[in-house]
């Protein structure tokens, strides 16, 4: 009985509407109004003029309005025949502020509110800010800030508004103090908390936030946990339980994992089943998984991988394997049968090619090496990626294979490519006390009008150099890929000028150069140059051994080059590669019959490798030698090889090191340069600035000599140091920090170098 009189009471409580009786409503008047038209309420309103009014229907009708958000209140009144709406609307938010936010941006957070409503322009509720504080909470815990306050503040503004303000107390991050798993025997603590993202704080905190707590990363390591031991054969491994300890002020996280570690499990027979419409012995030979061997869950996946990866080479690029393991729980070993079921094979209808709004479409086609008609062929695929990505000319592409309505064996290849700039531009105009009134302009189109071909022009004048130069390169001067390139150019240098051992030249010449590919990885290339060269030098200025050698071999010279070169190149971009290696071997040779007979050499590796967390590790060189033949005494002083600076030993300034001549103390370069680099880019901590940017920690050795007989690894210099490539809006700048850590006293050193170059 008192709880039905209770109910009874709160239900005539929660009635906003005034006893009436029922009433044919003749007209409609709402007032209270400021915001929300006449229309507007009308409309969600569940009556009608000339419908009776009974109270039922008010109270629907306050129930409507309330639901709308639009109103704190509503009442209803009868005056005659006429229906009163009497409201009260909520305000509206003029204006949404936080304060204090540190490791969550505003702009994320004005993001998320919007998806609950809470944004300028809509109608305040307080509900919902109050579930917006919750959520708040619920991400700032997620982040191990566990002593985080928020507080909101509402102020009423004119025409009915009102201003919001979080204000957030961040509060620091929890550290984690201790990580401890209880149940393991097989392994340590310290070989499983290897495994983890998570750790206790190290000296490096400050930088990378190690010791804070993340849910989000415990969970993730837990899978790892369970990987771990799958991969080493306990097959039951199991998280039993996990505790989260906070200590009373909310600073310090103890974090307790309780597992069953379970018995290890072998492998006993692998077999294959299914239907092999590629040879067994193929198939097999992809397996990873070896009779007795300690069971891993993670060599099994890597096995029906590869066996799908063999199978899409033949067009069968949606067979599915399936690895069905028969437990024997008494002698602890699991048979695994390999299950094929290879699908349709798949052809390709349509290759589509979109977002190419400057490069024409045949350029993109014939790097692909899919064929339309032909069955999908995964390696093939991948293969016209990479081709398209080392181009250049494209920041992104992406690759999808969308199946053919009302078809199980056909597919469409779209070729979705982002472009970027092709070309880089640069000039210059100033004064050096070294070089006096200087102006330099350099244009190099990489997909010139869109065609693919390489045009680069230069125009360089100062008291150092005077150049002209004009190139073309046509990529696809046959069908077939065999490019062709021209030049001209013109130089004239003072190397006096700048700072090196004194002598003049005046240069001109043409040549030409075709590429052959020999297969999808080898290119072979030869060419033709004609140089006219006359070479001046100064008496008591001029080194000894460079008059001493015009006085052997004359002073003016026209000679003919043939050069030829073989590459080998598996790397997956042009720009910022990160697998694959390149390597290139040269040689050119100053034809017999000519003023001079000299030959080069020269070999540069480039190997690039992924390592773990998104860092790649880098190995490069590059030898390089020359020397006369014939009637010519040796290596034109002027083709002599420098090294130092930002391309090759860094620390070291650019093009001093090697013999020096002791009068002028000034380098004259040599036959012979060894260079070697190694380098680990690793990612920015910054979403997206793994295409425009690539931080890395090197170490350099090279060194320069006379000949290459006196090549001597303990006269090599080496320096470590830092590396930054920005690829900006205006092109791409290069800086590194270098300290030299095996030098000479004469060494000239350089701590910080850079290159500046300017792209559109």
């Amino acid at each position: 009985m008192l709880r039905r009189c209770l109910c009874t009471l709160l239900l005539l409580l929660a009635l906003p509407v005034q006893a009436f009786q029922s009433f044919v409503v003749g007209d409609i008047r709402v007032q209270g109004l400021q915001r929300i038209s006449l229309g507007t309420t009308l409309n969600y309103l569940p009556v009608r003029v000339g419908e009776t009014l009974t109270p039922e229907k008010a109270s629907a009708a306050v129930r409507a309005l309330f639901k709308t958000g639009f109103f704190e209140d509503v009442k209803l009144r009868r005056e005659g025949n006429v229906l009163v709406i009497q409201v009260v609307e909520r305000p509206s938010i003029a204006k949404v502020e936080f304060f204090g936010n540190e490791d969550l941006e505003t702009t994320d957070l004005k993001n998320a509110l919007k998806q609950v409503g809470l944004v300028e322009g809509r109608v305040f509720n307080r509900s919902i800010l109050e579930q917006v504080k919750q959520e708040l909470q619920r991400q700032y815990f997620s982040l191990g800030k566990y002593s985080v306050k928020i507080e909101s503040t509402i102020t009423p503004l004119p025409r009915n508004r009102v201003s919001v303000a979080l204000d957030i107390d961040e509060g620091p991050a929890a550290q984690i103090r201790q990580i401890e798993i209880i149940g393991n025997r097989a392994f340590s603590d310290v070989r499983l908390l290897g495994e983890f993202s998570l750790s206790t704080p190290t000296v490096f905190s400050f930088i990378d936030s190690s010791g804070r707590f993340n849910r989000q990363e415990f969970l993730g390591d837990l899978e790892k946990l369970r990987s771990f031991y799958l991969d080493r054969g306990y097959l039951h491994f199991s998280v039993d339980s996990t505790q989260v300890a906070i200590s009373p002020d909310k600073r310090d996280i103890y974090l307790t994992i309780n597992v069953s570690e379970g018995n290890l499990y072998h492998v006993g027979k692998v077999d294959l089943a299914g239907e092999m419409v590629v040879p067994e012995a193929e198939l097999r030979a992809r397996l990873l998984v070896q009779d007795g061997e300690v069971f891993s869950r993670r060599r099994i996946v890597e096995s029906t991988t590869r066996i799908a990866e063999r199978l899409a080479v033949d067009g069968y690029a949606f067979a599915n394997i399936n690895a069905v393991p028969k437990v024997d729980e008494e002698r602890r070993i699991i048979d695994l049968t390999f299950f094929v079921d290879p699908g349709h094979r798949v052809y390709v209808r349509r290759i589509n090619v979109t977002g190419n709004v400057k490069t024409r479409d045949e350029v993109i086609r014939r790097e692909i090496r899919q064929m339309e008609g032909g069955w999908l062929s995964t390696p093939l695929v991948d293969r016209s990626k990479i081709r398209l990505q080392r181009l250049g000319f494209f920041d992104s592409v992406n690759v999808e294979t969308p199946p053919v309505p009302g078809t199980n064996d056909q597919v469409d290849l779209n070729l979705d490519v982002t472009e970027g700039s092709t070309g880089s531009f640069s000039a210059g105009l100033g004064y050096g006390q070294t070089q006096g009134l200087l102006f330099n302009l350099n244009v190099t189109f990489n997909n010139f009008l869109g065609t693919g071909n390489r045009v680069s022009a230069e125009m360089d004048n100062s008291q150092v150099n005077t150049v002209y130069r004009f190139s073309h390169t046509n990529p696809y001067f046959t069908d077939d890929g065999v490019s062709r390139t021209y030049s001209l150019h013109y130089r004239a240098t003072d190397a006096n000028a700048a700072n090196l051992a004194a002598y003049t030249t005046d240069t001109y010449g043409a040549g030409i150069n075709f590429g052959v590919p020999l297969s999808e990885y080898n290119r072979a290339s030869f060419g033709l140059d004609f140089e006219n060269t006359r070479i001046s030098t100064s008496v008591g200025v001029s080194p000894d051994t460079y008059t001493d050698w015009l006085a052997q071999n004359g002073d003016s010279f026209d000679t003919v080059q043939f050069s030829s070169s073989w590459s080998y190149d598996t790397r997956n971009r042009a720009i910022f590669a990160d697998r694959g290696v390149y390597n290139l071997l040269s040689a050119s040779v100053a034809v017999p019959g000519m003023d001079l007979e000299y030959y080069k050499l020269a070999y540069r590796l480039k190997f690039y490798q992924p390592l773990f967390w998104g860092w790649v590790g880098y190995l490069g060189g590059s030898l390089a030698s020359g020397d006369g033949y014939g009637d010519t005494t040796s290596l034109p002083f002027w083709e002599n090889y420098f090294a130092g600076g930002v391309s090759s030993v860094r620390g070291f300034r650019a093009n001093t090191l090697g013999p020096r001549e002791a009068a002028i103390d000034r380098p004259i370069g040599g036959s012979a340069k060894v260079v070697m680099n190694a380098e680990v880019y690793f990612p920015l901590p910054f979403e997206g600035s793994s295409n425009s940017t690539r931080l890395s920690t090197f170490v350099d050795a090279g060194n320069v000599f006379a000949r290459f007989d006196d090549i001597r690894a303990s006269d090599l210099r080496v320096s470590a140091g830092v590396s930054v490539v920005w690829l900006s809006p205006v092109g791409a700048l290069t800086f590194s920090w270098g300290w030299p850590i095996k030098a000479e006293d004469d060494d000239e050193k350089e701590l910080f170098q850079f290159t500046i170059g300017t792209g559109f």
